[in-house]
């Protein structure tokens, strides 16, 4: 079977309210889920996975545009500043969700959306550009709301699938434990055939269920 593309995309808020803790916290949570990433790829030969990262703060900017093969990606730590235009950010990925620049011969791609707080642009229209693009409307799609403050509303019409929820993580232990299953199980469910792709596989439903995470009174709670 050709190796096929997977390309797995964080959106990641970068706003002042993740200063701190939460930023320390999500740096060492997705540098420690690339090993993870890397096995789960090993696992699945006939897809290739590319990462790319964009950061959304006063601006949206790619910290990855060009998609990197597991294998060859090291994690950049990300800074705070600002706003939190998660708007901009869609519009960025939207334009990256056309083919070209996608292969038409690619499995679904991964969007993961972490965000600790209410989006300050129009996120509406960065939302409708993504769901114009034919791969973002097959897109597997995660989204991770760190702490009370995160628009739960906002990411969960993100996820466009009523059957799904946010992922809440309140705790560091919760923020590395969701990062973890969104960088491994949502990988698996896109390592799965494109419905009418001609590959005359069925493909894997989706959604996929998402882990109960546990806390303890020990650890800090956002």
């Amino acid at each position: 079977m050709a190796n096929r593309p997977v390309h797995f995309i964080w959106l990641l808020d970068c706003s002042f309210s993740m200063q701190g803790e939460k930023i320390a916290k999500l740096n060492y949570a997705i540098r420690e889920a690339v090993p993870e990433m890397r096995s789960v790829a090993h696992d699945n030969p006939a897809a290739q996975l590319l990462l790319r990262t964009v950061t959304f703060s006063t601006t949206a900017q790619w910290l990855h545009q060009t998609p990197v093969p597991v294998d060859d990606f090291t994690w950049q730590d990300v800074q705070v500043d600002g706003m939190t235009n998660l708007g901009e950010a869609l519009h960025l990925v939207a334009r990256e969700l056309q083919t070209p620049p996608m292969p038409q011969r690619a499995l679904k791609p991964v969007l993961a959306l972490v965000s600790d707080g209410v989006p300050t642009d129009d996120w509406k229209a960065g939302l409708k550009a993504v769901d114009a693009t034919p791969w973002g409307r097959k897109a597997v799609r995660v989204a991770i709301a760190i702490g009370a403050d995160a628009d739960r509303g906002v990411l969960q019409e993100f996820l466009g699938n009523p059957e799904l929820q946010p992922l809440d993580a309140n705790s560091p232990k919760q923020l590395a434990a969701a990062i973890r299953w969104a960088s491994t199980a949502a990988v698996k469910a896109a390592s799965q055939p494109v419905a009418g792709d001609g590959s005359g596989v069925s493909p894997v439903k989706q959604p996929y269920a998402p882990p109960v995470l546990d806390d303890d009174d020990d650890d800090d709670v956002w």
